[in-house]
């Protein structure tokens, strides 16, 4: 604890304690105050949040087609700290957490009953299921996965190729010099750990009430989890976790990662396999053509010309969500970047984790869709936090699916809280470089300890809204970093060669290279 940050660890810590206080002492106005914020910046800046992560997605693009994509991160001589298959596992797994798994039959199911007014679908028509299919693709394809790219693209060429600190002003150095090393740049991490907080909280929050949900329909118990066993679940979840960020970033979370991605293609292959597959097939290549030739209206929508809110309720909070996760998420995938190259790093970040996720939103989507059309199940009709399991009570062998889902989803949240936790300590240390790569095991412990009691505490006595709205907010300054570090990728992108101090042609001695940016 010697070697922590106190003004990257503090500030975090405090406020997450101040809203857990601030809401016992008055939930009703402090989910007021929170919502009515929220809202004032989605109205302020959700033409930002579409423009952006339109914009991160061509940079990724233009950035992959240069001469930056042939750059080895670490230099020509580096060596990778995971293999490609773990390289693949562990992003997958650390972006996902339960998002696939719990919004896999929810939100399409929400946008075929209510599809919104500027769609001109009728609820449960063909019009409002190919509105689904096509926004689902939009959600969980390369858009958002290109927020966290270019956040973890630069964090690993700032920190690897320019020899700059482990912290979040790193990337911002191209355009900063040394002033991204000293008060700026903790102020910047230490606003960042606090909006990551919030949204590991609520995911944690979200991943043990459904983990409780499945529990009881297992054991056929009524109601819903006790506040007891939610914090027991939340406790195993962040036991494993700890141990797992404890052994380092490349030992226990590549084995989890690892075991992690087999069962969720197991389970979804199981899907595929057992619902009404040809269906599946077709339509999700149909939704997959409807979504190529409206992309651009749908990922620049903003309802401004239809006064139509949807929207902010779902594309832009969903892109929001990303940019607050960026810039941490960020540093994790830079850190296991080394000895990749920018372009083969696009590829594992941008490209493979958006096919699995659109494949797999696509096979949720049209089994939903067969069974409202075509199987009257009226799904629609049940409350949220029973429609995945009444999904699965469709299908054959749920006996088999039911465990396999919670299984999947343990280790789903293992990984995500695993990864951030080692980003996190890292964040909030010194002393930390590609030599000495890990934080302390203190450091480690304080924070996993700090997660799970908020999300204990806000789960318990305020659920999940006011959490998540904490974690949305936090898209407002990922949202202007983001912009920042892109427009840092731009220019090294412009002359990676100057920036690149491992380079083999590099000539430009650090103190130069800072006093010119």
């Amino acid at each position: 604890m010697s070697k922590l940050k106190p003004l990257v660890f503090l500030p975090p810590f405090i406020l997450c304690v101040a809203a857990v206080v601030l809401n016992f002492a008055d939930a009703k106005t402090f989910d007021t105050v929170l919502t009515n914020a929220y809202q004032w910046v989605i109205a302020s800046f959700g033409w930002m949040v579409s423009l952006l992560a339109f914009a991160m997605l061509v940079l990724c693009g233009v950035i992959f087609a240069s001469r930056f994509g042939s750059t080895v991160i670490g230099g020509p001589d580096a060596k990778p700290l995971l293999t490609k298959w773990q390289m693949f596992a562990v992003v997958l797994t650390t972006n996902l957490g339960i998002g696939v798994l719990f919004w896999g039959p929810i939100e399409p199911l929400s946008y075929l009953s209510g599809p919104p007014a500027s769609a001109n679908a009728e609820p449960f028509s063909p019009e409002a299921a190919m509105f689904a299919i096509s926004t689902v693709y939009l959600h969980w394809t390369s858009t958002p996965y290109a927020i966290a790219t270019i956040v973890g693209l630069m964090f690993g060429f700032a920190y690897y190729n320019m020899k700059k600190p482990f912290s979040l002003g790193a990337p911002l150095s191209p355009l900063l010099g040394n002033y991204s090393e000293g008060p700026l740049g903790q102020i910047i991490d230490a606003i960042c750990l606090y909006t990551l907080v919030a949204a590991l909280a609520a995911s944690l929050g979200g991943a043990s009430m459904l983990l409780g949900g499945g529990v009881h329909h297992m054991f056929g118990i009524e109601g819903q989890p006790s506040d007891l066993m939610l914090g027991a679940i939340m406790a195993a979840i962040m036991g494993i976790a700890i141990l797992s960020a404890i052994s380092g970033v490349t030992k226990g979370i590549r084995i989890v990662a690892s075991i992690n991605t087999a069962m969720l293609i197991a389970f979804l292959a199981l899907i595929l396999t057992l619902g009404p597959t040809l269906y599946i097939l077709n339509f999700s290549v149909e939704g997959f053509g409807h979504f190529l030739n409206h992309y651009f209206e749908k990922v620049l929508f903003t309802g401004a010309a239809h006064q139509d809110p949807w929207p902010q309720k779902w594309t832009q909070m969903h892109f929001s969500a990303w940019f607050a996760w960026a810039p941490i998420m960020g540093v994790f995938l830079g850190r296991i970047s080394r000895g990749y190259t920018v372009r083969s790093f696009i590829v594992f970040n941008a490209i493979l984790p958006a096919v699995f996720t659109g494949i797999w939103m696509a096979v949720f989507c049209s089994t939903i869709v067969h069974m409202e059309l075509h199987e009257g199940a009226k799904l629609a009709s049940l409350p949220t936090e029973n429609v995945l399991y009444a999904f699965l009570n469709r299908l054959p062998f749920t006996e088999i699916l039911v465990p396999i889902l919670l299984l999947t989803s343990f280790l789903s949240v293992v990984t995500t809280v695993d990864s951030n936790t080692n980003a996190m300590s890292s964040i909030s240390s010194t002393g930390i470089s590609p030599e000495n790569p890990e934080s302390s095991i203190a450091v480690k412990i304080v924070w996993g300890l700090v997660m799970g009691m908020i999300s204990w505490v806000m789960v318990t006595f305020a659920k999940l809204d006011g959490i998540r709205m904490l974690s949305n907010l936090g898209g407002l300054p990922g949202l202007f970093l983001c912009l920042a570090i892109s427009i840092c990728a731009i220019r090294v992108m412009m002359d990676p060669e100057r920036f690149n101090l491992v380079g083999a042609d590099s000539s430009t001695p650090p103190e130069k290279l800072n006093e010119d940016s």
